[in-house]
């Protein structure tokens, strides 16, 4: 095997990881966080602080990267760190489902149960965290430079594609509802569907790397580490220095927080205001993950051949998308109409896909060549702690607007709402943000190191 040459099947079925990672996040944030708060009415702040664990341990990937970096465990450098990682993933989701059939079959949720949950969830996030950014160093690792866009453009699409499979999938394995039943489905199905799901996933992760990386042994460490650390803290600095770096850097975090606020509630919303069964809500992200992949697809194809649709107006555009998308859940939960749910759906797709087009495409141009590899690492940081309080954080406002009004709709309403401000007013950052001014003075960074970061 050529460490350095990397086929087109040999990406494919490398890419196959990442429908994996699309299908393990719709199980805890389309199904999970559906069951748990719309089916057995847990509040919603404790569901989404513990599925928004792993966006918040995210930093301890940066220490499993390192260590990848530097020494080889059994001959190998990233796959013991990736199928630790995914070990750990696959199992938590089993001990998940088998918690949570346990209170569907109508046990009360006491301490055992919740620490049961508690640790299958934090389990779930540290095997994100260790085999997130090592499975992109492998990835860079076995492609050529000239190979890494194509490389990481395939893992991405595999990502997109995960999202609309794992919705399709795991809403055929939920039955419809019935009637004289309580739930929309049966403890025993559940339980099935996790647990087959963590074997599933679990099989798909190992399979997709066989062959992948080559036994080495002993440490690896480079001065070139070293030598980086030490311009951190002057980068950093030089971020917030610059008035388009600081409107970046806003744009970045309140774009990320309020865009996916909706993350965890939107399932939990179509049960609790209309009634949806978890198979009809399951399919949610069928439908923006589906029509993400054709936005993302066609607005790279009208970018590259017109270039007045720059990555700023990309941005704006996806922005201006996701805004009206919000609107239309708020005027869906406050008028209480159904038929508003659907094209909700469809719109925040292509807002998202446009969007991470155009915010993807500026984070390669507020990243100076000589020094990417800090400022993307800190764009990733943002992006991923600002996602991590956008999730838990819907969740947590969804309950203090249903204890204030004691109105489902209106609390769900309130979220959207809240999120389309907040989507306003990260707008207004964009329009700070002047990618020529910063231009003048710096080189921007290779795409495929931006679109790397973002699967991170």
């Amino acid at each position: 095997m050529d460490e350095k040459q990397l086929s087109l099947g040999r990406n494919l079925k490398i890419g196959l990881f990442h429908l994996g990672s699309g299908m393990a996040d719709v199980i805890i944030t389309g199904v999970w966080n559906r069951i748990m708060i719309s089916d057995l009415g847990y509040a919603a702040t404790p569901v989404s602080l513990l599925a928004g664990l792993r966006y918040f341990l995210a930093p301890i990937g940066i220490w499993a990267g390192r260590m990848s970096d530097r020494y080889a465990v059994m001959g190998y450098r990233r796959l013991f760190w990736i199928w630790l990682g995914r070990a750990l993933m696959a199992l938590s989701i089993i001990a998940l489902g088998l918690a949570t059939a346990h209170l569907a079959r109508g046990t009360q949720a006491g301490l055992v149960e919740w620490t049961i949950i508690s640790l299958s969830l934090l389990l779930f996030s540290l095997g994100t965290a260790f085999s997130g950014g090592t499975f992109l160093a492998l990835v860079y690792d076995r492609a050529a430079e000239s190979q890494r866009g194509r490389a990481v453009g395939i893992v991405w699409t595999f990502l997109l594609l995960g999202f609309t499979i794992g919705g399709i999938v795991f809403a055929l394995l939920l039955p419809e509802h019935r009637e004289g039943q309580t739930l929309s489905f049966t403890p025993e199905t559940l339980q099935n569907l996790f647990v087959l799901a963590g074997m599933i996933l679990g099989t798909l992760w190992f399979v997709s790397l066989v062959g992948e990386e080559r036994r080495s042994s002993g440490a690896v460490a480079s001065r070139e580490g070293a030598e980086h650390t030490v311009s951190v803290l002057a980068d950093l600095r030089l971020a917030f220095s610059l008035r388009p770096l600081r409107f970046f850097f806003w744009y970045l975090a309140l774009s990320m927080l309020f865009a996916f606020s909706q993350d965890l509630i939107l399932e939990p919303f179509g049960g609790d205001v209309f009634g949806m069964s978890a198979s009809v809500t399951t399919r949610f992200t069928a439908y923006w993950g589906g029509t993400a992949i054709v936005a993302t697809v066609l607005f790279l194809f009208l970018g590259r051949r017109f270039p007045q649709l720059n990555n700023t107006r990309l941005s704006f555009i996806g922005m201006a998308v996701l805004i009206v998308t919000f609107v239309l859940f708020a005027l869906s939960a406050f008028a209480q109409i159904r038929w508003l749910v659907t094209p909700g759906l469809i719109l925040l797709g292509v807002g998202l896909g446009v969007w991470n087009v155009g915010t993807l495409g500026l984070m390669m141009d507020m990243s100076p060549e000589g020094r990417a590899g800090t400022f993307l690492g800190f764009w990733t940081l943002v992006v991923t702690v600002a996602r991590g309080i956008g999730v838990s954080g819907g969740g947590i406002v969804r309950d203090f607007g249903l204890w204030l009004s004691g109105n489902e709709a209106l609390a769900y309403g309130g979220v959207f709402l809240l999120g389309a401000i907040g989507l306003g007013v990260a707008l207004w950052s964009l329009r700070q943000v002047s990618v020529k001014a910063f231009q003048e003075n710096y080189t921007p960074a290779p795409a495929e190191k931006v679109l790397a970061a973002s699967l991170d």
